[in-house]
């Protein structure tokens, strides 16, 4: 799931990955299927019984887990920490002695009489806020959520895994109300009516573990639209609390979107099936927090705020779901023994986070000039934003060490940098690669041909990959790689821009209402609980147009009261705000009261941005239209 970072005032991070399991000797006198079932019309105080039935054992003790880590978060999880009253029990119905080991380990002793393992699975959605987003509580993308109304079933928050079974192959029955909706990617192999019709037992199938983990499902209240893009069925599913959205508003949108990814990718391998799950938050003490969007190899499941607009929604929509959809190639297609072999209790991380993240994050950035989704100057702007933010991080850090060591200090505190810097990374390898084939060649055909090397059933040694590259296309990236990706000396982008016609310079670009250069203009006094206006609203030219002042205290904003409580939902509505929309803003300055009430205009500030150079030559030009259009 993307970490990349969601337009919002207090950026949530968006993760993404994928991974698969290494062949483990099986420890079963069968190998029929593991037999696990959710019951989610037996909810008990919030909880969701779990049954899992791994047939019989032929060894003495068994440990089973449920993972720390899932693959793509770079972050630990320890979905274990959400099971209760977990029991082993013979086939006399007897319980066993369990021993749990750590916060996601049990094992169990005398394992040849194991029936059956029983647990309840709490939500982590109502307990983001004890923990905090990032901190105790897994992103919301990534989670889980038990209401009356919705599930949503992140499925390695509810079926772990015995160590030496990730291979084999699981039946998962899900029970739930008759009147819900029910979406998944997962075989469905067959549903069951119980006697009283109030309830609907249906089955799914899984090869080995990890497509459990790899197929989210989503239950409720649900609203659904299928659509065609070309040879994939795209599948929407949209969970709107209050019915502000639906798949059906939003449907055009991602049309239009994954129809130009799909031109874009061209003969790329694709997948006859793509889910999107959305849930949109209601803003409550006990709703999700973490707005982004976890990639897993064939869907993604999104989290966003039910109060945003239409237009800012479909926006951000884009924006996310495209980088979701564009790790079709990597890590799907192009992955290292790490993904692959992926141990969800003790993972090991692979050096190129620049390319799963990176050039991912590059082609969702990229696709949209090049498909015509935006003008060329909208793109510089993505551009410069992320070597603005990139170099608010650590500019002088090796990469590839920074991705190896991801969960560890000093590196993981750098993570969204393989959004921003990771994404950079891609420009400069494209631009390079234009600048040797004479615009022929550039970094979307090189992960063309390490699709067609690799493929998803086959990984590459993490260490030799940099090599393979430089050998397939020219010297000149292996100075770049060994310079500023093995290396940590920052990237001089004006080098690499000048190739394409392009420099930085001032100029006056568009600005948000509440945010410039990525830092919001206003700032709080806690002695005085108030909020107000920095020097930086002076550089804002709507607030500017309306008189505004530095020091000035904002009271409300459209007839609601801006106080400490409530300032992150209301000043987020401004970040959405766009022109043409009808406002009042009621400000206090030295005791007087002073109302601004207009109709927005677009905002502009003078900044440094990238723009074309007048004495471009003719060579640079086409390099440039082949960069971004060719």
């Amino acid at each position: 799931m993307n970490t990349k970072t969601f337009a919002a005032l207090f950026a949530g991070i968006l993760l993404a990955g994928c991974s698969s399991t290494k062949n483990t000797k099986n420890d079963l006198a069968t190998s029929l299927p593991i037999a696990t079932s959710i019951n989610l019309a037996s909810i008990d105080n919030d909880k969701a019984p779990v049954t899992i039935n791994p047939g019989r054992f032929t060894q003495e003790t068994v440990t089973y887990r449920l993972p720390k880590v899932i693959q793509g978060t770079y972050s630990v999880s320890d979905f274990g920490k959400y099971v209760d009253d977990f029991k082993a029990i013979d086939y006399d119905g007897n319980e066993m002695p369990v021993n749990k080991v750590d916060t996601n380990t049990w094992t169990i002793s005398n394992a040849k009489k194991l029936d059956k393992i029983t647990y309840l699975v709490n939500d982590t959605y109502d307990i983001e806020v004890k923990g905090g987003i990032g901190k105790e509580t897994p992103f919301s993308p990534s989670g889980t959520n038990i209401e009356a109304d919705n599930y949503v079933l992140n499925l390695h928050g509810f079926i772990g895994y015995f160590d030496s079974l990730k291979n084999n192959q699981y039946k998962l029955d899900v029970t739930a109300s008759a009147d819900f909706v029910r979406t998944s990617a997962l075989q469905n192999v067959g549903t069951k009516t119980s006697e009283d019709g109030k309830n609907i037992t249906t089955s799914y199938f899984a090869t080995r573990y990890f497509e459990i983990t790899d197929n989210p499902m989503m239950y409720g209240n649900l609203d659904v639209e299928e659509f065609q893009v070309g040879d994939i069925k795209i599948v929407l599913s949209v969970y709107s609390p209050n019915k502000i959205h639906s798949a059906k508003s939003l449907k055009e949108t991602i049309f239009k979107m994954m129809q130009a990814q799909k031109t874009y990718l061209g003969d790329v391998n694709t997948t006859p099936r793509y889910d999107i799950y959305l849930y949109l938050s209601e803003g409550k003490e006990d709703s999700p927090k973490g707005f982004g969007a976890l990639e897993h190899h064939t869907s993604t499941v999104v989290v966003m705020p039910e109060s945003m607009p239409k237009e800012a929604l479909e926006e951000s929509m884009i924006d996310v779901v495209s980088h979701e959809f564009f790790h079709i190639v990597t890590p799907l297609s192009v992955h290292s023994e790490d993904v692959h072999y992926f141990d969800y209790n003790n993972p090991t991380f692979s050096k190129h986070l620049w390319m799963y993240e990176g050039v991912t994050e590059y082609f969702a950035t990229l696709f949209q000039v090049n498909q015509g989704l935006v003008e060329e100057a909208e793109f510089y702007n993505k551009i410069m934003d992320k070597i603005q933010q990139s170099k608010a991080l650590n500019d002088a850090m090796s990469f590839t060490i920074m991705s190896e060591n991801i969960l560890k200090d000093p590196y993981k505190d750098q993570y969204l940098n393989v959004y921003q810097k990771g994404a950079l990374i891609g420009m400069c390898i494209d631009i390079l690669m234009r600048e040797e084939s004479h615009g022929n060649r550039g970094i979307l055909s090189l992960m063309k041909e390490l699709s067609n090397k690799y493929g998803k059933n086959k990984p590459f040694e993490d260490d030799k990959l940099i090599d393979e590259i430089v050998a397939m296309t020219y010297p000149s990236l292996k100075e770049f790689f060994d310079t500023h990706v093995v290396g940590d000396t920052p990237i001089n982008y004006n080098d690499f821009l000048a190739k394409a016609g392009l420099e930085f310079g001032d100029a006056k670009i568009k600005a948000n209402y509440i945010l410039m250069d990525g830092a919001p203009i206003v700032s709080g006094d806690p002695e005085r609980g108030v909020i107000f206006f920095t020097d930086m609203v002076l550089k804002n030219s709507f607030w500017v147009e309306q008189g505004a002042q530095a020091n000035d205290v904002i009271k409300s904003i459209d007839g609601e009261a801006l106080t400490f409580q409530n300032a992150n939902e209301i000043l987020q509505n401004v970040f959405m705000w766009k022109p043409g929309k009808d406002v009042e803003v009621k400000l206090e300055r030295a005791g007087e009261e002073i109302v601004i009430k207009t109709t927005t205009t677009q905002s502009y500030t003078m900044g440094k941005a990238i723009i074309e150079k007048s004495d471009a030559t003719e060579a640079q030009k086409v390099l440039r239209k082949a960069w971004l259009k060719g």
